[in-house]
This record gives structure tokens, sequence and C-alpha cells, in this order.
């Protein structure tokens, strides 16, 4: 039921909370997971605060983050403590949340819809989203560069940006912002002002595609995999995963999925229950750029996969196959979270590495070890799914050090006769 629903039947739409909006709390945290001694543990900062609403006869509509700041400093303030302060705040904010008719938590949706602040805006968003098939979190990513350019034009010229926009402009804003800022950061903030000037030509904003105007960054292609497993530490980092313990068979699926199919952190994170074909034998990944594929599920995969759905999963209104271990009981927050497991997992290995992207290890582990038993490159592109045979040439230069191994030497003086 509409949290509004409870104040209606309750005789007004005004004048604060009642109990019956922190009893329909309190169920929501309950289904979502919540053990009953946290729920216990938040029920009072929930009616305190509904209580306080009341004394003030605070319109329900009107109930906001600022309420809630005004209510943490109510007296005694300082007698309550921080710890419960804090306890206070976090109840209070998730209380917020659910009258306002949002889940108990964000987490089974890694990326939000992006809020747009302005027509423009809102018509590039959904260029990206529908024209491009981007993730959410690309165009987070993207609208927070578009909104910094708005916003430098803007302030130069009075002008809204898609009508004073010219070449000089685009490339002194481009020099504004590159300043001590890595190649990493430079690569990505061109890439996304060519993609907004595209835009802008596409949609008639401008009369010609600026996008050319955008130098392009000097990078240095990656010629060799920086870090990579030998099959012996492979199978020890999936061994550390206990499989007697609920925490165990959960990592020890997700390890799995990465060293056997060479999946990618995000992909394991969108894997839903009706992705696992059991009867078929194979298993469906959402990968980048909404492609989808399908991939044998190797004996081992599946077995893992099954005892953790069977013996703790449990039950949830989230899809996804992984859940958080403790409360809400939703999908896993984002591919950070894999990476997690994976790090937490070379640690109790006794492994070192280097560089970043600790799932991304087991993938070009993979990629490496089916290179070395003979595989070719675009065996492997179809493995890992790549979309361009330029992504797999790196592991051309596993194959070259393996030659090697077995060339004859070069003949001296007087030999080849």
């Amino acid at each position: 039921m509409d949290p509004g629903q409870f104040r209606e039947e309750a005789g007004g739409a005004s004048g604060g909370l009642l109990d019956s909006d922190v009893d329909s709390f309190l169920a929501a945290l309950r289904d979502a997971g919540y053990p009953e001694r946290t729920v216990r543990k938040k029920r009072p900062a929930a009616a305190a605060f509904a209580r306080w609403t009341r004394r003030r006869d605070l319109p329900t509509a009107d109930i906001n983050e600022s309420h809630l700041e005004a209510f943490l400093v109510r007296p005694p303030q300082g007698a309550r403590g921080e710890d419960r302060v804090s306890l206070e705040r976090a109840t209070v904010r998730r209380f917020l949340r659910h009258l306002r008719g949002e889940p108990a938590s964000d987490a089974s949706r890694p990326w939000l819809r992006v809020p747009c602040g302005s027509a423009l805006e809102g018509r590039y968003v959904e260029y990206m989203r529908d024209r491009r098939g981007l993730s959410e979190r690309t165009i987070a990513i993207h609208v927070s560069l578009v909104r910094d350019l708005v916003a430098w034009q803007a302030a130069r010229s009075r002008i809204p940006a898609g009508e004073a926009l010219d070449a000089a402009s685009v490339r002194d804003f481009l020099a504004a912002r590159i300043q001590d800022r890595s190649p990493a950061c430079v690569q990505l903030l061109i890439s996304v002002l060519r993609s907004f000037l595209r835009f802008l030509h596409a949609s008639g904003e401008t009369a010609i595609d600026l996008s050319p105007a955008v130098p392009l960054a000097r990078t240095r292609k990656q010629t060799t995999v920086r870090d990579i497993l030998s099959p012996a530490d492979v199978e020890r980092l999936v061994g550390t995963a206990d499989p007697r313990t609920p925490r165990g068979r959960r990592n020890r699926a997700i390890l799995l999925l990465l060293a056997r199919l060479g999946l990618r952190a995000g992909e394991v994170v969108a894997l839903e229950l009706n992705d696992v074909r059991w009867r078929a034998g194979e298993i469906v990944v959402r990968g980048k750029g909404r492609l989808i594929d399908r991939l044998p599920l190797p004996s081992d995969v599946g077995a893992a996969l099954a005892a953790y759905l069977r013996f703790d999963r449990g039950t949830s209104s989230s899809r996804r196959v992984f859940l958080r271990r403790i409360a809400p009981r939703v999908g896993l927050v984002g591919p950070a979270a894999v990476g997690g497991v994976v790090r937490d997992a070379l640690a109790r290995a006794g492994i070192q590495r280097t560089g970043r992207g600790a799932a991304h290890l087991l993938r070009h582990s993979l990629a490496t070890r089916m290179i070395r038993d003979g595989a070719s490159l675009v065996e492997i592109g179809e493995v890992l799914r790549h979309r361009s045979p330029a992504s797999t040439e790196v592991y051309a230069q596993v194959a070259f050090e393996a030659l090697r191994e077995v060339a004859r030497p070069w003949p001296g003086s007087g030999g080849g006769r």
C-alpha cells in the first residue's frame, strides 16, 4: 500500500506523520531482509521523528531533508551522543525515502537514471541511452562533463551553449580543463566533448559539426598484458572461498564465473536468475553496449551457482543472482563489490599484484591460458566478446613470447649453407 493511503485513512493529509507511517516503514525494512533486532533499533528514531513533525503540524507532503537536520539538533542534543545521532540520521533519511515511495535500497540498481537539468541535456541523455546504448553509469559521467561545458560557455557569453559554441571556444574550454590532468582523464574529456558536439550538429543545435575542432590526445597503445596469474594461482585463488559457509559459496560462484568464462565485474553484477539456463547448459551474459551473448556453462561453475542459489541466496524481490549478504537483501551495489571479492581472495591466497582492475585480472589470465593452449586470437575474442579485433591483439604478445621457448637458435657463422 502507498504510504499516502495510510494518512488518508487516518483522516488527514497534514499535521505530521502518523504511527501508521512508522509501521509501514518498519514493515518495508522487514520485507527488505533487515533482522528484527535492527528493526527494533530503528523504531524509536522513526517514531520520535513522526512525533516531532506532529508537534509542529508539518504538512506531510512538505517534509524533506531540511526537517531532518532540524530534528537532529533538537534539545537535548548533547545528551543523545554521537552514535545515537548517527543512528537517527540514517534511520530518518531512509524513512523519508520510504515516504517518497522509493525502495528500501537502490543497491539493486547500480546506476539510477540520470536526472536532466535542461531540455538540451535531456535530449542528449536520451540520445546516449536510446541511440548509442550507453549504460547509466557512462551517461552520468558524460552529463557531468557536459554540464561543465555548458556552465563555462554561459559564463563567458551569456548565450546558450548550442548557439554560442565555435571552434575557438571549444579549444579554449579544453585547454582550460586539461591542466594537471592525467592522460586517462584528458582522453575521457576529449571523447565526451566529441560526442556532445556530434550530437549538437545531428540535432540541429549547431550549423556545422564542431567535433573535428577537438584535438586528438596522444595515447600509447598497450602492447602487453600487464598482470596475469598462472593456472596454479587461479586455482589457489578460487580455493580461498570456503564452500562450507554462505559467504564462501557466494564468492566461489563469483570467482568461477570470472576465471572460467572471463566475465567482467559488471556482467557478474547484472546476472539475473533467468539468465542461467540449466536445461540448455548455457548462461546469458549482458555485456557492454547492451549486447547480449550466450556462453556454455561449465560444470564446476554450474555446481557452484546451484549450491549458492539453493542454500544461501534466499528470497528477494530482486531478480539478480548475487545479493548483498546483509540487509537490504538486494543485488550487489556495482562492479566494485565484485572487485572486492577478488581482492579479498588475493589477500587470502597471498598473491601480490600490480595495476588496477582486480576482477579483470582473471579475465586476462583466462585469455593468456587459452592462447598458450593453442587458441587463436579469433577464438579468444569470441570468448571474451570483444567487439573489435584490436581489443584482442594485446594477447598476440603472449603468443610471441611463447614462440621463444620453441624457436631454434639462429645459426652462427657458416650455418644455413
